[in-house]
């Protein structure tokens, strides 16, 4: 007997909560851990910021364009840019541990209403980032197991919350910017 589309999400399941749990946790413990300060002889990796920055503002445009194609009813395109932009969303979380733990966190510079504005969208975007990852990850088993209907309700929570993570990346980017030594 195959299985129900309710069970074949359910298998998931498990791996969905252990991933939502311990990639906030690693990345928490890692940005803690600064391995010049450990003693190890490893150059800061100050590069690394715009580059994680530009993929995040490609993230979001990837996210836009999958829209837009299952919109057009172009299921292929839509599935293989939501699996690029499940790798740029990876490739910017190993970027941003990597420049964490070779180089010192910028503090930043602003004073007054811009200060607070500053940290409403990063406090905003670090919230969402963590929020975000069990909606993507159960968006996208619900795709995979074909479970098309209940797939299509969560996308409709999890697109603008990703949209909103992979955005206020690129706007702390911008505001932090000035600061890097």
């Amino acid at each position: 007997m195959a299985p129900t589309k309710l069970q074949s999400d359910k298998k998931y399941n498990k791996w969905i909560v252990i991933l939502s749990v311990v990639v906030p946790l690693v990345v928490t413990l890692l940005f803690g851990v600064n391995l010049r300060e450990l003693g190890f002889q490893v150059e800061p990796l100050t590069f690394l910021p715009p580059i994680y920055a530009s993929v995040n503002g490609v993230t979001a445009i990837v996210l836009i364009i999958a829209v837009v194609q299952i919109k057009k009813g172009n299921r292929a395109n839509h599935e293989k840019l939501m699996k690029f932009a499940i790798l740029l969303s990876v490739l910017f979380l190993l970027m941003y541990v990597a420049y964490h733990m070779t180089s010192n966190s910028t503090k930043f510079g602003g004073e007054g209403i811009i200060k607070y504005i500053y940290f409403f969208v990063l406090i905003t975007h670090i919230v969402m980032s963590v929020t975000v990852i069990p909606f993507v990850l159960i968006t996208y088993v619900r795709a995979i197991t074909n479970n098309i209907e209940k797939h299509k309700k969560i996308a409709k929570i999890t697109f603008p919350l990703w949209l909103y993570v992979a955005i206020t990346g690129v706007i702390v980017y911008i505001m932090i910017s000035p600061y890097y030594v």
